[in-house]
């Protein structure tokens, strides 16, 4: 398992510590392939085996992703959470627009039986709330923040996708196609070698979390800055669809 990439170190103190996830990295180990490279493990090998993750992203979002020191602080961190008294912000960038600026998504998510890995909307399912704004809209695509309320597995992925704007480049939930700069450019022509994708993944970034700190009781908050496929993106939406 690699441990040669360094972690990028978002925010630290005695009892937390913040890190900047990139796309593609697994916070813990793979439940079926436990040689697959993993946040945690990095954590563990590059600084203290007495590190704990508080919460989770999926492998393909980027973004902050908080970690506690010791049992106690995690304890608190989690009690936190579960009591939304933690504020998480993401951005994504949407297939299509959506049809209202602001809008706030209440649909009860369940695993999909059809599916392992997946989720989708069940009346039966646990409570999942998400509150949604659109920042910019482009030509058939929209920068989207999203504040979830609740912590639901693929919760924003979901929930965006049921507005009919699913994260740009979702294998699950949407088309899984990434953004060429030839769909936007009139007149591009792609390089012999084949055309890249401005951004290929999941476009999904936790951009900030806020929380009172478990010691002091003072409003802390923490950002994660845009992944460079993410800005790219962006910067071509806005030059060439906007």
């Amino acid at each position: 398992m690699s441990t040669s990439r360094r972690l990028s170190i978002l925010y630290e103190d005695d009892v937390l510590i913040a890190l900047d996830k990139p796309a593609g990295l697994l916070i813990a180990p793979d439940r079926w392939d436990k040689g697959l490279d993993n946040l945690m493990h990095r954590v563990h090998t590059q600084l203290s085996p007495d590190i704990f993750n508080v919460h989770r992203l999926d492998k393909d979002t980027s973004g902050v992703v908080l970690c506690a020191k010791n049992r106690p602080v995690l304890d608190r961190l989690m009690s936190q959470f579960s009591t939304h008294q933690v504020n998480k912000r993401y951005l994504a960038i949407t297939l299509h627009v959506p049809v209202e600026d602001e809008r706030t998504v209440d649909l009860r998510l369940a695993p999909d039986p059809r599916h392992v890995g997946r989720v989708w909307i069940h009346r039966d399912g646990k409570p999942a709330v998400t509150h949604f704004q659109t920042l910019e809209k482009f030509r058939g695509y929209a920068l989207v923040c999203a504040r979830p309320e609740t912590g639901r597995q693929h919760q924003i992925r979901v929930h965006l996708a049921a507005l009919h704007c699913p994260v740009l480049a979702d294998p699950f939930y949407g088309g899984g196609a990434g953004l060429l700069l030839s769909t936007l450019k009139r007149h591009y022509k792609p390089p012999r070698a084949g055309e890249r994708p401005l951004i290929g993944r999941l476009a999904l970034h936790a951009e900030s979390i806020e929380f009172p700190h478990p010691v002091t009781g003072a409003s802390l908050t923490i950002q994660a800055p845009l992944p460079n496929d993410f800005a790219v993106a962006l910067k071509y939406l806005r030059k060439f669809a906007a």
